[in-house]
């Protein structure tokens, strides 16, 4: 159980947290949700005891472990296998106290807690949850130092999960996961055996994956039982009938203090008069709820084009001279909406880039409109920004003639007020500055605008208003998200991205989450590598060399495992024990050790034909 009783904490003077207090029972899975800015981020901060509270308390089981997404994996020569195993510490201790223990009885203590902790199948879990978190059979026991900053966020995510901490704080945990990777998560939490808090702005997360809500406003925290819908309803008619009964005080008030104020001269009148003052004395004010500002996205329009403005016929795209997707003949229209689904890496960044003309067709016809105009959002333009300028400095670079007045009038169109719009983009927030990257990708007023993951760092309120900008919008869309509620309200063509194709996808995108998360789902394969021309070099070449020892190592202490596991089992004592179903426990472990013991075997095969393809 977390309990936070009576807590006090203020930032630079200003307080976030004045006699704060919630509860958390073991086992319950929360959304912490609230504005930007009010402190949900310091919260978790404040439960890993990062900060020191100003007062109040914070208390925890003894010995709970908490665990978060801190920062990415750090570059290295390690395996992501590798990596996220090291996460579970305890089970990394223990087998490498296995290795030297020599004394019987301690041997069985380390025994029996490695069975108590499921060690035995620690390998087969971490691929799965690597698995399902968009990395391929292959990737796994490549070195952290392939991927890059974002997939390697990922790793670090796969690493708090596969060790299971008692609570589990996750911050944005979707910002670095697609579509696919989001869905699984929702999926692993909602089984997930431990209490979760979770920071997110996701509806779908936030509707599927958590049993209640804990909302952080005017410096509280308040428990909600249920999904966000049902707390977002619940919420709604609260402030209705709190401002309701603010408005019906206001009136009576007005009515007491106009008696007071006709009458009180009055001799007559005057006992009336001061009963009625001693009513306004006694009355507790209600206070009106503060109205919530108003998130906006202001699109200029673009003018009609002829259909279509954009056509492809036999066209193939793809990098290096391969291809990633070929044969594609797709027609776009100005009011299409279309949501581009698809595992990561089958090409839907591809096709994107290929709309956007930043990426150029390797075969087939492209057709445009003449007067085509293209608005592209990608994530890491948001971290292409100039650091050290203005949102008014970034949009004056593009519309130099304009006068400033029509400038700050285009920044607030996008929720970019004054404050905002003469503070450096370092100083901006994350919505911010994903704000001023789509006021950038807009500015023309495009007639296809292609959005890939638009919603990172939007708060809800800031999700909503981009679908009613989307909605009213007069250009065609092209849209990558992780988050089904934008896309389930924007989208009315689907297209799937798999197998090098892009195909309609005829059914509905909950019948596409139930594909996705099926057991039964085909798992993806993807083209082989083409064989290097030359020999690799000396550093590749002894980078292979490692992963082989690595390999090796690892089915050394499987086999060891497994020695020590049938001595076990030969001996007739356990079966002659009235312990009941001891024998059937640790011949499971065996099945399990021999099952972990074929997938190191077959990473090890993996890697020694790298390392001959490598030596050409």
């Amino acid at each position: 159980m977390l309990r936070i009783e009576n807590i006090t904490y203020s930032v630079e003077g200003r307080p976030l947290f004045e006699g704060a207090s919630a509860t958390i029972p073991t086992g319950h899975k929360m959304g912490l949700v609230g504005r930007n800015g009010a402190g949900k981020t310091t919260l978790f901060r404040l439960i890993r005891g990062e900060l020191a509270l100003e007062g109040g308390e914070i208390a925890l089981p003894a010995r709970a472990r908490v665990g978060g997404v801190a920062q990415e994996v750090p570059s290295s020569d390690i395996s992501l296998l590798d990596t996220v195993l090291a996460a579970d510490t305890e089970r990394a201790a223990l087998l490498a106290e296995a290795t030297g223990a020599t004394d019987p009885g301690r041997i069985a203590e380390i025994q029996t807690r490695l069975a108590d902790i499921d060690a035995w199948s620690a390998e087969g879990r971490a691929t799965a949850i690597l698995r399902g978190l968009g990395f391929t059979a292959d990737e796994v026991g490549r070195p952290c130092s392939d991927f890059s900053g974002g997939w390697r966020m990922r790793v670090a995510l796969a690493g708090v999960l596969f060790a299971q901490p008692d609570l589990l704080l996750l911050d944005e945990p979707t910002n670095y996961l697609d579509l696919e990777g989001a869905l699984w998560l929702e999926s692993y939490l909602a089984r997930y055996p431990h209490s979760v808090l979770i920071i997110s702005h996701d509806r779908g997360l936030l509707n599927r994956a958590v049993t209640g809500i804990l909302h952080l406003e005017n410096r509280k925290l308040t428990t909600w039982s249920g999904p966000y819908d049902q707390f977002a309803r619940a919420r709604a008619a609260s402030l209705a009938v709190q401002a309701a009964e603010a408005k019906k005080q206001e009136a009576r008030r007005a009515h007491l203090q106009s008696f007071v104020d006709r009458f009180k001269a009055k001799a007559s009148k005057a006992a009336q008069a001061q009963s009625r003052v001693k009513m306004l004395e006694k009355m507790t004010p209600i206070t009106a709820p503060e109205e919530a500002a108003k998130q906006v996205f202001t699109f200029p329009a673009p003018e009609e084009l002829s259909p279509p403005i954009v056509t492809m016929e036999g066209v193939s795209v793809g990098y290096d001279g391969r291809a990633v997707l070929r044969g594609l003949s797709l027609r776009i229209d100005q009011d299409d909406r279309i949501a581009l689904l698809g595992r990561n890496g089958e090409g839907k960044s591809t096709l994107s880039k290929l709309l956007a003309g930043r990426l150029a067709p390797m075969g087939g016809q492209v057709t445009r409109s003449s007067k085509l105009r293209v608005g592209y959002f990608a994530q890491h333009q948001v971290d292409e920004l100039h650091v050290d300028e203005t949102p008014l400095q970034h949009i004056q670079r593009l519309r130099p003639d304009e006068h400033q007045s029509k400038l700050r009038a285009r920044l607030a169109g996008f929720g970019l007020l004054a404050d905002q719009a003469d503070t450096v983009v370092g100083r901006l927030s994350g919505g911010q500055k994903a704000r001023l990257s789509l006021l950038l990708a807009t500015l023309d007023a495009p007639h296809l605008l292609i959005l890939d993951e638009p919603t990172n760092h939007l708060d809800i309120e800031s999700r909503e208003a981009l679908v009613e900008a989307l909605t009213a919008y007069g250009g065609a869309v092209v849209l990558v998200s992780h988050d089904m509620h934008l896309l389930g309200l924007v989208a009315d063509r689907l297209w799937l991205v798999a197998g090098g194709r892009v195909t309609p996808y005829a059914e509905d995108l909950e019948a596409y989450r139930r594909m996705l998360l099926a057991p039964e789902a085909p798992k993806e394969v993807k083209p082989k590598e083409p064989k290097p021309d030359r020999k690799a070099g000396r550093e590749a070449i002894l980078a292979l060399k490692a992963e082989v020892r690595r390999c090796e190592e690892r089915i050394g202490k499987l086999n060891e495992m497994r020695d020590r596991l049938a001595m076990k089992l030969a001996d007739p004592e356990l079966y002659a024990r009235e312990a009941g179903n001891q024998a059937e426990t640790w011949q499971k472990k065996y099945a399990e050790v021999m099952e972990g013991l074929d997938r190191a075997e077959a990473l090890w095969l993996a890697a020694q034909e790298r390392l001959e393809e490598a030596r050409g």
